[in-house]
């Protein structure tokens, strides 16, 4: 059986043909027309990347390879006993475009399983650090700290072919991944546990074992962990974690630098932190009600916020204009699995409530739920209550679809990212009679 470094090494020079024929054929070819509304409002919806891995559709959601969540949730290997898909196995069907064997998604557990402690000078750096540091900073500090071991950096200064630069990128990604549950681990241990931190277990799963390393080892959170590190890995290259990992890789900086940008941009509030503004903006609900609020009262909480002028957390996309897939997926589990659990009850009473109450202010585009109005209340039911860590579980997840982009960006040779920028007055004039 091939490995997957063989597999994606056969596939490089075709891909490469493919790239060179639409470029020589067709590059002078428009794509795109971009308006001044789009240049200042964030260049939203302009075609300008290329991302092999993932899809969105603004009416039908994400597709990996051109597999939706549910047919992925069919499709891709399982633990013994589970029913959620291995995360290994998305990261398979994400680099090669083909869904993975059991055997070769074993293959890919037993590589990132190599990783079984995280370097002594990594644990310094971040003991170093105040203990109320927030878990996604020592996250991006881990990581930086982590590119000591770079092989990508250690084979440049080497000298090599750049035809090369995607072979030290796929072995620095696929020691990373191993790391990054190490990693995630240790900062929740360290920040939240008193630094008391667990072994992991031997022959668990890549997510299994992040389950176990924070120390809920219980089938039904090994499962939830499967499941999230599935359905948060990737969402195309517009988005700012992806986009700003592949803008700094386009600098061949190391996935090690270029995955800590595009975590930093994941720790903003408009991105990856907003799961767990969800949990809190619902338990100040419940505190401020005195227990579950009706529909009536959840309704009154949802417009008094709006009339503070801030947003309901975990509703509205800046691309989709359905529920989110990935929304859908965590509430079957729930269905399943703490269908009585208070929290869930009010978030799913919130898609009956919120979405109405948008459409009716006349400002949301997309009035449906996203991914993070099901993430919080499901890590709180399994005792991670500790709000400011859910971010990192994100970036963990993430992780997988960002460097399974970079490993492609270096296999094609992309080059370093930069657009043309212009001024005001340059838009003046164009517009000026």
């Amino acid at each position: 059986m091939p490995s997957l470094k063989e597999k994606f090494a056969a596939k490089v020079p075709d891909m490469r043909d493919r790239v060179k024929r639409i470029l020589k054929e067709h590059g002078e070819t428009k794509i795109s027309d971009v308006t001044i509304s789009q240049a200042y409002g964030g260049m939203r919806g302009v075609k300008c990347m290329v991302t092999e891995t993932s899809a969105l559709d603004p009416n039908s959601g994400i597709r990996f390879r051109g597999y939706t969540i549910p047919e992925l949730q069919e499709k891709l290997p399982r633990a013994a006993g589970g029913e959620e898909p291995l995360p290994e196995g998305l990261f398979h069907l994400l680099l090669t475009g083909e869904l993975p064997t059991a055997d070769e998604v074993a293959e890919i557990t037993a590589a990132w399983r190599q990783e079984k402690e995280l370097p002594g000078h990594v644990k310094a750096c971040l003991d170093a650090l105040p203990q109320d540091t927030h878990p996604m900073s020592q996250f991006s500090v881990g990581i930086v700290a982590l590119q000591r071991d770079s092989i990508f950096v250690k084979r440049y200064r080497e000298g090599m072919s750049k035809m090369d630069y995607w072979e030290p990128t796929f072995d620095d990604a696929m020691v990373l991944l191993g790391r990054l549950p190490l990693l995630a681990a240790y900062i929740y241990r360290r920040s939240y546990k008193n630094g008391e931190h667990l072994a992991g277990t031997a022959d668990a799963d890549w997510a299994g074992n992040l389950a176990g390393m924070l120390g809920i080892d219980r089938p039904q959170f090994q499962e939830l962990m499967r499941l999230y590190m599935t359905i948060h890995a990737d969402h195309e290259g517009g988005n700012v974690s992806a986009h700003t990992t592949h803008l700094v890789g386009s600098a061949l900086s190391d996935v090690y630098l270029s995955l800590a940008a595009g975590m930093n941009g994941l720790a903003g509030p408009l991105h990856g932190l907003a799961n767990q503004e969800v949990i809190r903006w619902i338990l100040n609900m419940k505190q401020e009600i005195g227990g579950t609020p009706s529909k009536d009262q959840a309704a009154d909480y949802v417009w008094k916020t709006l009339k503070e002028g801030r947003v309901v957390p975990g509703f509205g996309h800046g691309v989709l204009r359905v529920t989110d897939p990935r929304y859908m997926a965590q509430q079957k589990f729930a269905d399943k699995h703490l269908p009585d659990d208070e929290n869930y009850k009010i978030v799913r009473m919130l898609y009956e409530v919120v979405p109405n109450i948008l459409l009716e202010q006349g400002k949301a585009k997309n009035p449906w739920p996203n991914v993070d109005a099901h993430s919080g209340c499901l890590l709180v039911h399994y005792g991670l209550v500790e709000y400011d860590f859910y971010t990192v579980l994100f970036g963990v997840s993430r992780a997988m679809g960002v460097l399974a982009s970079l490993v492609w960006d270096r296999a094609l040779g992309l080059p370093l990212e930069r657009p043309k920028s212009v001024t005001t007055e340059w838009m003046e004039q164009q517009v000026s009679g």
